[in-house]
């Protein structure tokens, strides 16, 4: 297992619940590398994450996925959904968490929220320099 991908399960605990508030459920994650597959258990109680790591328990839903791949989705690279679409992980149970994963994972870089995006001066709105 990558440093990397415990870092970001440390982080999820500290950070990651507070788009999550309604909602309520299990999701598995088992990330395939050369050595083996590593299980870790993301639990979310209203928002409130607890990470597990260990043997393949029963979850909502599980995310079965290369471990590069999950790295690229969980900074940003690769939007989770459109991976699903391609058929580059698998998920097995309750899709709304496949769905939920956009909430979990970084924002492509550059992304704004649209609320944001939506108050910025367009091209054609600037006055001439």
């Amino acid at each position: 297992m990558s440093e990397s991908v415990r870092a970001f399960f440390d982080d999820l605990t500290h950070s990651g619940g507070r788009m999550l508030r309604k909602v309520s459920g299990s999701v598995r994650f088992d990330l395939a590398h050369p050595r083996g597959v590593d299980h870790w258990l993301v639990t979310i109680d209203q928002g409130r994450i607890t990470v597990s790591q260990g043997g393949a328990v029963e979850a909502d839903t599980v995310i079965g996925a290369d471990e590069t791949l999950f790295l690229r989705m969980a900074h940003g690279e690769i939007k989770p959904l459109s991976a699903w679409l391609r058929n580059d992980f698998t998920a097995d149970g309750e899709f709304r968490f496949v769905i939920m994963l956009e909430r979990l994972f970084a924002p492509p870089k550059g992304a704004r929220h649209p609320r944001v995006a939506a108050m910025l001066p367009s091209a054609d709105d600037r006055e001439p320099a």
